[in-house]
């Protein structure tokens, strides 16, 4: 089987070809382009076409020890050791619901208009087919276990938020102590709800009860019952923290003693640089001293030990059971996060630590464990890269390239795509060398930052005349279509977890009562984009 899986990635690989596009030192553009690929792939026999275990964390920036960060994640260096470590990879919009609807149907945010957390992934595009829905159309056993899809957090814990329900043939929402005890929380932002306060508790649950713990339960459950044979699987495990609130166990908290836990240096001078269209924080570090600012970053750091070992339990049980052979693993977040860079915290940002994102592949048997690739890639990129290495056929609508070549060749010097984000009005391109962003097509500022010397994007080189051809050209990639949200056809209520149509829907106009989505099975619900409605009479 491994062998037979390889020669197949090796010769998918050796097909795939894209335009490319590089600036080298002297800012002067260099094209290239290979032939476009002879065929598309063809499905393999089922008893043949690898497993998929999608494992994601919620909020997670490239702090962890495979980039070298100060956090310790010992079974995430171990998944990088069998594994391609991607160094450049980039959310499309860096937000919870608006990156995984993104990443999920393989579809740019100006393509599938979601730019907000309570638009459902199928608003504007109905017939769209998602990354697991296409797994599932093409004999794959799916399931998934914790926030795949958006859910709030913390109060959408526990609920199907906005999943696709027709993506899954099961679906769980474990909801542990760590929900329980949210009043408990010790908050450093007063007066921010707590999705998206500053906040932290050092918990006395054990591991298998915060709801990490039983998503990673869950998920090892499943694990087994496909060991026993059948269909090939698609497994998708969705861990909720580093996401605010902090609330893990003491131990991971002893991890980090206090007084070794650094924060980010900012002069005044430095902050007052950064354009107001560039911030979602104000004032700058919200205000927190510095020891607030080590605190958070502490209870930062000990909620991604926390995942990392829940994944590290779902990486020993996947030996256990002898399913590495035959399974392909993924690792990644939705978006980075800033712990003060800049004075900023958070998300929503187009700084790198806000956009670039972790992302560790392994597929079984590769000649290059434990390699990193330096090219620059998009999260975009994941769907037609997993249905490529199954051997089904490319998915008509996906966006973005196939990674397969860099799987099998992780410096290949030919790959020259750069990475696209956006957010609040902003737009950024990403190539290796260089970061462009414009704020309001350029009206609220422009910001240029040469990666090669300025790692920390702090000096903005934008408006320096050396650089005009650089900004020309970094400006053309941008896409000049409209910044805000297309009307959407309903509206989630988070509250009362149900959809809102909006006047602009007019389709299934009889109100169905939905399944409550509950805590697992199936749970399938009536109503527009298999969510329930709301009914509106009460």
């Amino acid at each position: 089987m491994k062998a037979r899986f390889l020669r197949a990635v090796a010769s998918a690989a050796a097909i795939m070809a894209c335009a490319a596009l590089t600036i080298p030192a002297s800012g002067s553009a260099q094209t290239g382009s290979a032939p476009p690929s002879a065929a598309q792939a063809r499905p393999a026999p089922e008893s043949r076409r690898p497993n998929v275990l999608f494992i994601i964390a919620d909020d997670l920036n490239t702090r962890i020890a495979p980039y070298g960060g100060p956090a310790q994640t010992p079974h995430l260096s171990r998944l990088a050791a069998q594994g391609v470590t991607f160094d450049r990879a980039y959310s499309q919009f860096p937000w919870c619901g608006p990156s995984r609807a993104s990443f999920l149907t393989g579809t740019r945010p100006d393509t599938n208009g979601i730019m907000d957390i309570t638009t459902p992934v199928r608003a504007n595009l109905p017939d769209i087919v998602t990354l697991p829905q296409y797994f599932r159309q093409n004999g794959y056993h799916t399931a998934r276990v914790g926030k795949i899809f958006h859910q709030g957090v913390p109060g959408g814990v526990g609920r199907d938020g906005l999943d696709d329900p027709q993506a899954w043939d099961e679906r769980y929402n474990p909801a542990g102590c760590d929900v329980a005890s949210l009043d408990k929380v010790t908050s450093l932002t007063p007066g921010i709800p707590l999705g998206g306060a500053l906040s932290y508790r050092i918990d006395d649950c054990a591991d298998a009860q915060q709801t990490d713990g039983m998503v990673a339960d869950k998920a090892i459950a499943l694990l087994r019952d496909a060991a026993k044979g059948g269909k090939p699987f698609f497994l998708a495990a969705g861990f909720y923290r580093p996401h605010v609130p902090e609330i893990v166990p003491k131990a991971y908290f002893d991890l980090y003693p206090s007084d070794r836990v650094g924060i980010a240096d900012n002069s005044p001078e430095q902050l007052g640089k950064v354009f107001p269209a560039a911030k979602v924080v104000a004032p700058d570090n919200y205000g927190m001293s510095a020891e607030e600012q080590r605190t958070f970053t502490r209870a930062y750091y000990a909620a991604t030990s926390f995942m990392d070992a829940q994944v590290g339990r779902l990486l020993q049980a996947v030996e256990e059971l002898g399913l590495a052979d035959d399974t392909i693993i993924v690792f990644t977040s939705d978006h980075g996060y800033l712990l003060g860079e800049h004075g900023q915290w958070q998300k929503q940002l187009l700084f790198e630590e806000s956009a670039r994102v972790p992302l560790i592949i392994r597929v079984p048997g590769t000649r290059h464990a434990g390699q990193h690739s330096p090219r620059t890639v998009e999260m975009l990129d994941l769907y037609p890269t997993l249905t490529e290495l199954a051997g089904l056929p490319r998915y008509r609508r996906n966006e973005g390239t196939s990674l397969a070549r860099l799987l099998a060749q992780p410096d290949d010097a030919s790959w020259a795509k750069p990475a696209l984000s956006q957010v609040n009005g902003g737009r950024s391109v990403r190539t290796e060398r260089y970061r462009y962003t414009e704020w309001e097509g350029g009206r609220s500022g422009r910001e240029l930052y040469d990666h090669a010397s300025d790692p920390r994007e702090q000096v903005n080189l934008a408006d320096d005349a050396r650089y005009a051809a650089v900004v020309d050209l970094l400006r053309a990639m941008l896409p000049s279509g409209p910044v805000e949200p297309l009307p959407s056809r309903a509206r989630y209520d988070p509250r009362a977890d149900c959809l809102v149509p909006s006047s602009r829907y007019t389709g299934g106009a009889a109100r169905q009562p939905g399944a409550n989505p509950g805590q697992g099975g199936n749970g399938a619900s009536d109503g527009v984009m298999g969510l329930k409605l709301c009914d509106l009479a009460e």
